[in-house]
């Protein structure tokens, strides 16, 4: 599903995207379709560009505390202007790598080269995408953004890894997905042991 398109960046890996909504498109993505920790990817019909991990949103309301001239409560039916909506929905996106449409698709996880173009759409991935992203050439079981993902995912860095990793293990099975069961419990202890302090 497409959910929008990318509007700016904060830095070569953080994006932003801003959220279709019912003005533009007919059937705008719903909440469960870009929450915390979805996986995206970064795309035209010509070319894949990367893949990233939503992180964090923000919501953008101009009337919020608008002290400006409001209309009356009831309406004058000689003047009734055409209000627009203008809120709008942000999604704060790191890119994580890029996916390879080979035969079989496999991931390059790591900081993306190239730099995504403003306006490029953004979709959701389907879950056979995302195992495939979480393979190497070799269609071996990788997991190289762990750390990128500790330092860039602000301050819910380990959540966000936590999401992703419950994601991500059940694509997996034998002792790959022990690893990452193991990860993921280490980093949920680590998590609650620092809350304690």
């Amino acid at each position: 599903m497409k959910l929008g398109k990318v509007v700016k960046s904060d830095s070569h890996c953080d994006y932003i995207v801003q959220l279709d909504d019912e003005m533009e498109v007919v059937d705008p993505p719903q909440p469960e379709d870009y929450g915390f920790g979805c996986f995206v990817k970064l795309e035209t019909e010509d070319r894949h560009w990367a893949v990233g991990v939503i992180y964090n949103s923000q919501l953008f309301n101009p009337a919020y505390l608008n002290t400006g001239p409001r209309l009356v409560s009831q309406p004058d039916p000689f003047f009734t202007p055409d209000l627009i909506r203008e809120t709008r929905t942000i999604l704060a996106t790191a890119l994580i790598g890029t996916l390879h449409n080979d035969s079989p698709p496999w991931g390059e996880q790591g900081i993306p080269r190239i730099v995504v173009p403003v306006n490029t759409p953004v979709w959701t991935m389907t879950e056979s995408e995302v195992e495939s992203f979480h393979r190497d050439r070799n269609s071996q079981p990788q997991f190289c953004y762990y750390s990128f993902l500790l330092r860039s995912g602000g301050a819910f860095a380990s959540q966000l890894v936590e999401t992703v990793l419950s994601q991500v293990s059940p694509l997996f099975e034998g002792s790959d997905r022990r690893a990452l069961d193991i990860l993921s419990k280490e980093l949920s202890w680590k998590h609650t042991l620092g809350t304690m302090r």
